[in-house]
């Protein structure tokens, strides 16, 4: 579907691919510039969602690669949460394939605009929820739940899974918000890998954007993370909330 003639078209998917890797490593949402971008070079709905979806797949890697620093001593929220994404993503990837777009789509922009104001008030709803075990460790219970209805959105749309998962692990999740911003990185990973397999064999993916978009988005993750990294905290959560306000109210008039 790429027209390799028109190479503004071409340059257009590459500075998307670029800018969508750092924006998921800073703070997520940044798919939906490559799905919009797929959608304004010709691509039906369809074929760009899966293909913007396996292109991600290198910007998750950059992602983990800039922020390894930040995840030792996270090894058992990062198991316990891997494996409650895998099977989420499965789940989301198959209902893609065989229920209609409508079904799903219908709810996206009210999750996102959801998970954004979530993260917004994040601080004061842990405060009103308390803290277990004098407030060191996770609402872990919780925190599985919601890891894995994020997937099932994540391997669905991916677009702002980045957005919905940091919020989920701000709130359920007892660490330092670059800590679970590196976390939130594997989970993408783990997401966009299941959704890698499972739309190359039923899904219309078209592998010549994903080469175009691949290493762009690597790219973009690994310095994007490096960025996330110096932010203070302050700063990272309410881009995170600006962004993925943005974002929702985009899909909500799209």
């Amino acid at each position: 579907m790429i027209d390799l003639s028109q190479p503004a078209g071409v340059v257009f998917l590459l500075v998307s691919g670029l800018l969508a890797g750092a924006v998921n490593a800073v703070a997520g949402g940044g798919s939906l510039l490559v799905f919009p971008a797929l959608l304004a070079v010709g691509f039906p709905p369809l074929a760009a969602n899966v293909t913007n979806s396996v292109a991600q797949w290198p910007g998750y890697v950059g992602l983990v690669l800039g922020a390894r620093r930040d995840l030792p001593g996270q090894g058992r929220r990062i198991v316990g949460t891997a494996i409650v994404a895998a099977l989420g993503a499965g789940v989301g990837a198959a209902l893609l394939l065989v229920l209609p777009a409508s079904v799903f789509d219908a709810v996206v922009p009210v999750l996102v605009i959801l998970a954004s104001l979530t993260m917004a008030v994040g601080p004061w709803l842990k405060r009103v929820l308390g803290n277990p075990a004098g407030g060191e460790r996770d609402r872990s219970a919780a925190l599985l739940v919601a890891v894995f209805l994020a997937a099932v959105y994540g391997g669905y749309f991916g677009g702002a899974l980045g957005v919905v998962l940091i919020s989920v692990l701000a709130l359920f999740a007892h660490d330092e918000l670059r800590r679970l911003n590196a976390l939130k990185g594997v989970l993408s990973l783990v997401v966009a890998s299941v959704t890698v397999v499972v739309f190359s064999i039923g899904a219309p993916v078209d592998w010549l954007a994903v080469v175009l978009l691949a290493p762009t988005t690597l790219v973009g993750g690994y310095l994007g993370a490096l960025v996330a990294r110096r932010m203070p905290e302050t700063v990272l959560r309410w881009a995170v909330v600006l962004l993925g306000l943005a974002v929702g109210v985009t899909l909500f008039f799209q």
